[in-house]
This record gives structure tokens, sequence and C-alpha cells, in this order.
């Protein structure tokens, strides 16, 4: 018989409560045929509500010990307790980085921007040296002209 513990629901409708109970796999969730009940579950309270998540940790590690095995969230709940190690979350593929294409058109973007800025700066500074230049010139002419004469 493959045992699982897994959540059995109970409470009102709006309102779940749930049961964490221990139950043969082929059992329908709410068939009232359980071996044991090991726990409870209140989704309504706080996350931080120590009642939130309530454990026969005895009973859990005996019918762990004899192959019962945990459904999804009853195993999660059994990882922040510590009586399982916790699922390792796997590595991003290269899928969620952007392509060498995208890549390279960001760049040629960035740098296209940078010589612009530079181009204008440089124009800026041309047009800033024009506008001082002009007013030393006619002083200049003036004393080229004085001694000319």
């Amino acid at each position: 018989m493959a045992t699982v513990i897994r959540l059995a629901r109970y409470g009102a409708k709006k309102r779940p409560y749930y049961h964490i109970v221990v139950t043969d796999s082929r059992n329908a969730r709410n068939s009232g045929n359980v071996l044991e009940v090991v726990g409870k579950y209140d989704p309504m309270l706080a996350r931080d509500n120590e009642k939130r998540v309530i454990l026969k940790v005895e009973e859990i590690k005996a019918w762990l010990a004899k192959g019962a095995r945990a459904s999804d969230r009853v195993y999660r709940f059994l990882a922040n307790a510590g009586l399982v190690a916790k699922r390792v979350i796997p590595t991003q593929t290269k899928k969620n980085l952007q392509s060498e294409k995208t890549l390279q058109k960001i760049k040629d973007k960035a740098d296209k921007l940078a010589k612009l800025a530079e181009e204008k700066a440089a124009a800026e500074a041309a047009a800033k040296a024009a506008a001082e230049a002009p007013a030393e010139t006619p002083a200049a002419e003036s004393a080229t002209e004085a001694s000319a004469e």
C-alpha cells in the first residue's frame, strides 16, 4: 500500500481549514478513509502565526520511516519544520538571458549615444571658443591697424 501524507480539506465555504493526514494514495482527498491525522493547517492565519501549521512530529517521523511520501505542500511544511531537507531550486538555463544579437544591439546603441554626446560636447566647446574668439579678434585687428598706420 502506497501511503501519502497530504492535506484533507475541512472548514466552511470560503473558510478553508486542512487536516494533514496519512492515507492510501488511491483514496480521494476527502474520502474520510485516513490512517492517521498528523497535523493541521489553517491558511486563514498570518504566515508568522505559530498556529498556522501544527504538526505531530513523532508520528510524521514514524510514517516517513515506513515509506510514506509527502505531497508538495506538506513537504514544504516538513522542510520548514526541519524534518526533511528543502528541495533545491534549480539554476536558470541560458534561456533567461538575452541573445547575443540583442546584446550587440544594446552595445551598439550605447556606443552611438556616447559618440553623439561626445560630438555634442565638442560642438559646444567649438561654439564657446568661437564666441570668445570674435571678441578678441577686433581688438587684435585694431591693434594691427594702429601699428600699420
